[in-house]
Formats: structure tokens, C-alpha cells, sequence
């Protein structure tokens, strides 16, 4: 392949600032992927998935298949701010390329790309083969799940291509995770004068943080974290108001009912006399576990690294991605068949250059054993 204009081609996606919320560079991605795929003589559709995200972007070799034989998905969001591009835009040494979302993921939608640009015409002809980029995978897929699920219940596999880990690992298991926004009302009053007339809704968030802390259980993966506090006014007055956001992972999506449950049961209950507590879900994920289907799939996988001389190994991670959705439909679901890279979501993500070609072919082995 020529890494030339596989760089050139990166060089352009990630030297767009396309956070979730940045949703003009999100679609601005998407048209460039759209014309990258029409390009193959691909059938492509940009999919309104609402005003508050970017569109997605489905391309297919057979626009008029009702099944497929393999569901190829990645992100076309990051998750850093507008301005970044310009702090940090696209570079390169020796060894690794820079820039926001260069592994995460503008390397894995070339991959798909790269993929099928060298999968055989005999090939191309037997397979129905779907590939959708979707907007908001960095904040939950919460506007694209519903349509990357439909799509996997037409499809025999789905093959997820975030990037490999930094050790080449692929993902067979991914933790589920729920988000949520707690909201506590108090009542204000001056903290020297008359404080007994106060009901302080700080008081309770502390509260709260012992009790849902309370609510892990780490020997089972369950863990919980309470982030972006805020409340108050100032120190002389008892806080009327407070707030905080609330991360759950679990392996076990038996685990996250629980959690749910008795956390809707404490906020219902309260903190503190005379604060109401608000809970509102954001976000969730189930979990992804491999299923004896996706363990079928793994040997195929494994059996295709041996043929490319591309070693193997898997890897449960804590982060989740779009194949939790699709694996918890039932559809065996594999994951990390980027190039290597690590980094993601900071400034020292990186892309190994020289993973790029050998996972390339991984893919395309893999697609062309189907």
C-alpha cells in the first residue's frame, strides 16, 4: 500500500476539530468519508440522526441486501474541544503519528477504508458488507445506538474497528458503563445569622458520595465515580443547590440493575432532611461479553492472523464502545481491529506507524473468511 496517501488522507481527518458538540466538523468529517467511499463505487446515505449531533454515514457494496454478511463500525466524533486542531494538528517521526483522534478513531475508519480498497472483486461480489460511521460514539452513541442496532440485527457478525492496544491486543469484552446527573435542592440561608433555617444541599451531596460509594463492588469489576462537583454560592451561605455527575462500570450486566435500582431507591429516599434529590440518566452501555458465537468468531480472527503473520492476543478493557450495544443484541461482536495506538482522549495519543499495513490485512483476511 502507499503509506503517502494514507497519511495524506489521515492528515485531513484529523486536522478537523470534530468534537460530539463541534457538530459542523463532525459532518464535515462525514462528507469526506462519504466522497472517500463513493469514490470506491460504494452506494453511501448520510443518516439525520437529530440537531444535536453530526450526521452518520452508512455505505454499503449492496444497496438492496436485506442481510449482512459483516457489520463494519466506527466513530467519526472525538472528544476534544474546538481550538485543539490548532494547538496540536496532525504530525508524525519516525515511529508514530499525532493529533487528536488520530487513533481514536481516524486511523480505524481508514483501516475499514484500506481494507476493502484491497479486498478481492470475487470477494466484494460474494459478501454484503455494511460500514457505519456514526456521530456520537464519544459521548454514549446515545443519538446513533437504535441505528447501529438495526443494522446489526441484519448482520451475521460485527467487527468494531477502534484501535488495537498499545500491546496489539484486540477486544473480545468491554465493561458497560451508565452515566447519571444528580441535582440537590436545599435551602439557602445566611450561615452566621440564622443557619438552623438553612438545608444545605453540599451536606447532602456529601452524603450521597458515602452512600453510592458504598454501592461498588470492586471484587466484581462494579465501580463507581462521583466527578464534576459543584454547589454553592459562597462560605457565609448554607448551599441551596448542588450537583454532581456519576460514572458506573461493571462486567456483569446483572450489576448494573442492581446499582440502578438501589440508586434510584437512595436518591428517592434523600441525603438530608429538607433536600430533594434529582437523578437523571445520561448515558449507559451494557456490557460486552463474548458469547460461544463470538468465540467461533475469535478462532476465525486467530486462524486469520496466523495466515497474515499477524500475532493475536485479547484483552478485556474497562472503556466501552459501540460494541457493547451491538453485543448485548446478541450479534457475536469483536472489537480493536485499528492500527495500534494509545493515548486516547489526551495529548500523548498516538498511532504506530508501523501497525498500519499488517492490521490492514488482518482486516481484510478477516472479511475475506466470511
Amino acid at each position: 500500500m502507499n503509506l503517502d496517501n494514507y497519511f495524506a488522507e489521515l492528515r485531513q481527518l484529523v486536522n478537523i476539530d470534530c468534537g460530539t458538540q463541534t457538530t459542523q466538523g463532525v459532518a464535515q468529517v462525514a462528507g469526506i468519508m462519504a466522497d472517500l467511499w463513493r469514490g470506491e463505487g460504494w452506494h453511501v446515505t448520510t443518516v439525520d440522526l437529530g440537531e444535536q449531533v453530526g450526521p452518520g454515514v452508512l455505505a454499503t457494496n449492496k444497496p438492496a441486501a436485506s442481510q449482512y454478511d459483516v457489520l463494519l463500525v466506527g466513530h467519526l466524533d472525538t472528544v476534544f474541544p474546538e481550538g485543539t486542531v490548532a494547538q496540536r494538528p496532525f504530525s508524525q517521526d519516525e515511529t508514530r503519528a499525532y493529533g487528536p483522534g488520530v487513533s481514536d478513531m481516524k486511523s480505524g475508519l481508514l483501516n475499514i477504508l484500506w481494507a476493502i480498497r484491497g479486498l478481492a472483486a470475487e470477494h466484494q461480489q460474494r459478501l454484503s458488507i455494511a460500514v457505519a460511521m456514526n456521530p456520537d460514539e464519544e459521548t454514549g452513541s446515545v443519538h446513533s445506538h437504535q441505528w447501529i442496532g438495526e443494522l446489526a440485527k441484519q448482520s451475521r457478525v460485527v467487527l468494531v474497528c477502534e484501535a488495537a492496544r498499545a500491546d496489539g491486543s484486540l477486544v473480545k469484552a468491554r465493561k458497560g458503563m451508565a452515566g447519571y446527573r444528580l441535582n440537590f435542592t436545599g435551602v439557602a440561608a445566611h450561615a452566621g445569622n440564622e443557619p438552623e433555617k438553612g438545608r444545605s444541599a453540599i451536606t447532602a451531596l456529601a452524603n450521597a458520595i458515602l452512600s453510592i460509594n458504598a454501592l461498588a463492588k470492586p471484587g466484581l469489576g462494579t465501580t463507581l465515580n462521583l466527578g464534576g462537583v459543584k454547589g454553592g454560592d459562597a462560605a457565609n451561605v448554607v448551599a441551596a443547590h448542588a450537583s454532581a455527575e456519576l460514572d458506573i462500570r461493571f462486567w456483569d450486566n446483572d450489576e448494573y440493575h442492581r446499582v440502578n435500582s438501589q440508586l434510584h431507591t437512595l436518591c428517592e429516599q434523600g441525603f438530608l432532611a429538607g433536600v430533594t434529590t434529582t437523578l437523571t440518566p445520561l448515558t449507559h452501555k451494557p456490557a460486552m461479553a463474548a458469547s460461544q458465537d463470538t468465540e467461533k468468531l475469535i478462532a476465525l480472527v486467530e486462524q486469520a492472523g496466523e495466515q497474515e503473520g499477524v500475532p493475536i492476543s485479547w484483552q478485556a478493557v474497562g472503556g466501552g464502545s459501540d460494541a457493547n450495544h451491538t453485543a448485548a443484541l446478541g450479534i457475536p461482536t469483536l472489537d480493536g481491529f485499528g492500527p495500534i495506538g494509545a493515548g486516547f482522549h489526551s495529548p500523548a495519543e498516538y498511532l504506530e506507524t508501523a501497525s498500519i499495513e499488517p492490521r490492514i490485512r488482518l482486516l481484510r483476511r478477516v472479511i475475506a473468511t466470511l
